[in-house]
């Protein structure tokens, strides 16, 4: 990657390319964390079970040097006590090897997680090329790697001098000592010291760290071209989303449409808005809005209210609160409640005048001054 590159890569990577990035394996790791975890978990082994390993392991050295003459001249016993040892063997390390195993698998889960990827194992022919593994040599990655393989074993050859100067009589020693408790104290010590070299590699896994994770969301930076590309290509073209969001458009207002002539009253501005209302006693707390509109939209709502003769209310400060304060399938607010029940308690002697025959009632009159405040 140039630097003119890396100078227009200004913006985070977003989670598609994260996602992107973790399906081709590409997800931070910091070796350092791991060459620590190992040295410790290594150094608490041998710490803690060297008595007993080393027990075994003269055990098994004792055995291996007491054998019989038939023992020594017959294959089939010596391929017996060679298994018996390799067994004896494993079954001493047993315990150490595991605790390596669970470190060596562990430590790298702590800041990339697991992950498993075939496009990772899959042969890349392009790291053969020498022209690119000189570039990535004397990039700045390559120099950062240098710099950090310099700190690691300048820290490390540090406390390797320290703590041999200060078990160096404990070494001399051991020679001294028995056999089984020489080499029981021998694995105590290496214990010792790789617990210092562990703790040395931590202090650089605790730099190495956030900088391998500094350096792994570097490389994904984006362009902001590349958002634009990439957001148009998860939601579709601006073009395509007009069509969609017309397309929606369309159908809310043909639903809207299809619910006015269920409407018990339609409440107009006269002109400008409409709000068509419809209420059950039985199953509703208050009115609903079941469709609303200005202009064009609000002189289609009164043409399907008159073919479906829904009574048409003028009251424009009831019909600009309701435009304005609910939306379709709300309930009316409550401060609305007495001048909305004015306007059915005329719907209702409207319809039972109809069904009468008597003399249609005079519509209620709202003005301003008495219209509470919205």
């Amino acid at each position: 990657m140039s630097d003119s590159d890396n100078r227009d890569r200004t913006e985070s990577p977003t989670q598609k390319r994260l996602d992107d990035a973790r399906k081709r394996g590409q997800v931070p790791r910091s070796r350092d964390l791991g060459a620590a975890a190992v040295t410790l978990a290594g150094g608490l082994g041998l710490y803690s079970l060297g008595g007993l390993l080393g027990g075994r392991l003269l055990s098994m050295m004792r055995n291996g040097l007491q054998l019989s003459a038939e023992q020594s001249f017959g294959a089939d016993s010596m391929l017996h006590s060679l298994g018996a040892s390799a067994l004896a063997g494993a079954q001493a390390a047993a315990p150490l090897l595991g605790l390596l195993i669970a470190a060596a698998v562990l430590a790298p889960l702590a800041i990339g997680g697991w992950n498993f990827s075939a496009e990772a194992i899959a042969p890349q022919w392009d790291r053969l090329d020498p022209f690119k593994g000189l570039q990535r040599v004397f990039s700045v990655r390559g120099l950062i790697e240098l710099l950090k393989s310099l700190a690691r074993f300048s820290v490390v050859a540090l406390v390797a001098v320290l703590v041999l100067r200060h078990q160096f009589r404990a070494f001399a020693s051991l020679g001294a000592e028995p056999a089984e408790a020489a080499i029981g104290h021998a694995l105590r010590l290496a214990g010792t010291a790789l617990i210092f070299f562990g703790g040395a590699l931590a202090f650089i896994a605790a730099v190495d760290v956030p900088l391998s994770l500094w350096q792994h969301f570097r490389s994904l930076r984006m362009t902001r071209q590349e958002i634009r590309e990439e957001m148009r290509d998860s939601e579709g073209s601006p073009e395509v989303r007009g069509r969609l969001r017309r397309a929606q458009q369309e159908m809310a207002s043909r639903r809207m449409m299809a619910a006015v002539p269920t409407a018990d009253v339609v409440i107009t501005n006269p002109t400008h808005y409409a709000v068509a209302l419809r209420y059950d006693d039985t199953r509703m707390r208050a009115p609903i809005v079941v469709a609303k509109g200005a202009d064009l939209v609000a002189q289609r709502i009164r043409e399907l209210a008159t073919e479906n003769k829904v009574p048409l209310v003028e009251a424009p400060p009831l019909a600009r609160a309701l435009h304005a304060t609910c939306e379709l399938g709300d309930e009316i607010p409550a401060r609305l409640y007495a001048v909305v029940a004015q306007v059915l308690t005329y719907v209702y002697q409207l319809r039972t005048a109809r069904r009468r025959g008597t003399e249609t009632p005079l519509p209620p009159v709202i003005d301003a001054p008495d219209f509470p405040e919205v």
